[in-house]
């Protein structure tokens, strides 16, 4: 194997495919990256056997091969060579490296000994602007919580009908759903369990990217592939083994009817929040005081070592007053992830699930469960 690429261009690929690799001290062929010269192509792989991240840069390619080393080290060492062209080429098992006055030798491990990737040929799959994904992606992500008891509420549940895509996350005090229209219809419903590490990692490495993402189908796994324009390589795939389960009917959940519907200011309301927090013990408990005649809600908290804190925001209200207690965590990264400017809170009763969402857009919600009252 001997290539010609530029060194901004490895960088960046080693960069995106160490976040893959896994930590395994019984199989330390996971530590490392395999790099595959191809046509035209210099290909970059990596894995932890759950989740799996390849990439195709187009370059020079001299002759043929492949090459697994490092990958944390490797990307370490070329960040700090000179942003020049660099030579690699294998020799024996090792790795070769020039960059101006640069030579470097890195040792390598026996490449069949890196775990197989899995491909998706002839594989069911269907297009989503990658955009809507990611940002979707990142309004519930951080909500699923690993849980050993019920593994299928650690990961993002998907769920494709018609011409939508509802993803949803919970740690069963609280759940968010998203909803992303698609520009064709699927053929068929289909679901599936997506752990939360490569969800988290299909924000990072695509967030900024424009155009549509492929996602293709396997009974227990998943491809989410970006391709490269006018080439029949894909730029990007992250493929992940899916967990099993049964993903709960969490539709039961959300209430249908409310005894208080509140629209107030989201940056203010937050404001208030995290002031409340301050002062909310370690339980993080703090009071919401719902008031229809003043038009205006009361955010409290109060710890007996600390002290305690009031404010009061306006808000237009429909219903009945009401006085439920949160936990001040929950409620802001509700909060957090709703990007208008008005939210919409909805209070069923005392010790029921709220909601909360955007005004003017329906594709999101949020819904979060009291402190029970002692």
């Amino acid at each position: 194997m001997k290539v010609e690429i530029l060194k901004e261009n490895f960088k960046n690929g080693l960069q995106i495919t160490e976040r893959a690799a896994g930590k395994n001290l019984s199989l330390p062929i996971l530590d490392n990256v395999l790099i595959s010269a191809e046509e035209n192509f210099l290909s970059l792989s990596s894995t932890d056997l759950e989740t799996a991240v390849k990439i195709w840069i187009l370059t020079k390619i001299i002759e043929k091969g492949e090459v697994a080393v490092p990958v944390k080290f490797l990307s370490s060492f070329v960040s700090l060579l000179p942003n020049e062209k660099i030579v690699l080429e294998k020799k024996n098992q090792d790795l070769y490296i020039e960059c101006k006055s640069f030579k470097n030798q890195i040792q390598g491990f026996n490449t069949e000994e890196f775990p197989i990737i899995p491909e998706f040929k002839d594989s069911e799959c269907l297009d989503v602007d990658n955009k809507k994904l990611c940002e979707g992606l990142a309004q519930i992500v951080d909500i699923a919580s690993p849980s050993q008891s019920r593994p299928e509420i650690s990961g993002i549940y998907f769920m494709f009908s018609k011409n939508q895509i509802k993803i949803v996350a919970t740690d069963s005090f609280r759940l968010a759903e998203k909803t992303i229209s698609l520009e064709k219809p699927v053929k068929r419903d289909i679901s599936f369990i997506l752990p939360q590490k490569p969800a988290r990692e299909i924000i990072n490495i695509l967030d900024e990217k424009e155009g549509n993402l492929k996602i293709y189908f396997l009974p227990n796994q998943t491809m989410f592939e970006f391709p490269m324009q006018e080439s029949p390589r894909p730029q990007v795939q992250v493929i992940s083994r899916l967990i099993e389960g049964e993903y709960p009917n969490y539709e039961e959940i959300i209430p249908k009817k409310f005894k208080t519907h509140v629209i107030l200011n989201r940056d203010e309301f937050l404001s208030q929040v995290k002031t409340a927090s301050l002062f909310s013990g370690k339980i993080n408990e703090i009071k919401i005081k719902v008031d229809a005649q003043k038009g205006e809600i009361q955010i409290s908290a109060q710890a007996p070592d600390i002290g305690q804190s009031q404010s009061n925001i306006k808000a237009k209200i429909e219903g009945d007053p009401i006085e439920v207690s949160f936990n001040h965590k929950f409620l802001a990264d509700g909060l957090l992830n709703i990007k208008s400017s008005e939210v919409a809170f909805d209070l069923s009763k005392e010790e029921g699930p709220c909601i909360l969402k955007p005004v003017g857009d329906a594709s999101y919600i949020y819904v979060v469960m009291p402190i029970k009252s002692t």
